[in-house]
């Protein structure tokens, strides 16, 4: 992984740094090109592509964090990256979170593995160029990002060996495996302060336009007086998704006692001061299996890993998405 912007110290302005200055960089200059897909429940996922030449291209795929979207400044690295390399990108965005509010009496959630395989079946078939979608493809690497990783991760463990009809590799960039321990670590101190309101100040709105669709529902009240992850997750997004509550959904999310059935390459990336994700809730490379890379520097934060820049502030926001590019290409099977 690319060293860190030596400006930046600790965990905090590792994480925050990135979000809401440097990589803003980026925002706007990828011109997406959004594919709908029609679930059988009557909802739907939006997916932004960037789009390649070469029908065989490689296809990196990403899941995106709590309240992320292809706006993400590590979606943009990312997508810029496979652009400039002549690759196809595909964000898939979680219901809800693509700027329009999802038709269901549902939202997303961080074990929300059915609609990781709906979206992964369709980018399948799309960049596939014969009637045998297990041959006549490009390579196929899928990254999650925080939430979106745990939800991955979560897919491909339940799939073992078979999720290489979907997929090659696999990268999980600071995945929150453990979701009650990262759950506690967002509710207190500092981080309550700064991630946890924002994550709920958006997650409120997005529950009030449920709220709108499905009177009744769900005890809205409760929804927005909600000021920890913790209340918010017992009230909303437990009941709409078949948890009893809070605690019931975060271990039956958690993709960290699955992890060992991970059956095809998988790098996963977790900075060990990320003020979000305890560096004790972390796995431990050796019980995992020999396909698994473990990445665990000391810095980086949440989401961060920014490199030095030669010229200065702000800071290089690509060269993260250039290393996971990098490993990505050599686990694809060669012609």
């Amino acid at each position: 992984m690319p060293g860190l912007a030596p400006w930046l110290p600790g965990g905090h302005a590792q994480t925050i740094y990135p979000v809401f200055f440097a990589q803003k960089r980026l925002n706007g200059l990828i011109a997406f090109r959004r594919q709908r897909l029609e679930l059988p429940d009557g909802d739907f996922l939006d997916i932004d592509w960037v789009d390649a030449e070469q029908a065989m291209a490689p296809t990196l795929v990403l899941f995106h964090g709590l309240e992320g979207s292809s706006a993400s400044g590590y979606a943009q690295a990312l997508a810029s990256v496979c652009q400039h390399r002549g690759w196809r990108c595909a964000v898939v965005h979680f219901r809800g979170c693509s700027g329009e509010i999802n038709r269901g009496p549902r939202a997303y959630y961080a074990g929300d593995i059915g609609d990781v395989e709906a979206a992964l079946t369709s980018i399948r078939q799309t960049v596939c160029s014969g009637a045998d979608a297990a041959v006549n493809r490009g390579p196929i690497t899928a990254v999650g990002v925080s939430l979106g990783g745990n939800a991955l991760s979560l897919w491909v463990s339940q799939r073992g060996s078979k999720a290489n009809q979907w997929i090659d590799s696999l990268v999980s960039v600071s995945a929150p495996f453990d979701l009650a321990a990262s759950g506690l670590a967002i509710d207190k101190g500092l981080n309550r302060s700064i991630y946890a309101r924002l994550f709920l100040s958006t997650m409120k709105r997005k529950a009030w336009l449920k709220a709108q669709q499905y009177p009744g529902l769900f005890d809205l009240p409760r929804v927005l007086a909600a000021n920890t992850l913790r209340v918010f997750d017992d009230a909303f997004t437990a009941p709409l998704h078949g948890f009893s509550g809070v605690d019931d959904y975060w271990a039956r999310a958690s993709s960290k006692s699955h992890l060992s059935k991970l059956a095809i390459p998988s790098l996963l990336i977790n900075a060990r001061n990320d003020p979000l994700v305890p560096a004790d809730s972390l796995p431990i490379a050796s019980d995992l299996p020999a396909a698994v890379q473990v990445c665990q520097p000391e810095a980086g934060g949440h989401v961060g890993f920014m490199a030095p820049s030669t010229l200065g502030l702000p800071g290089e926001v690509t060269s993260f998405a250039q290393s996971l590019c990098r490993w990505a290409a050599k686990t694809w099977p060669r012609s």
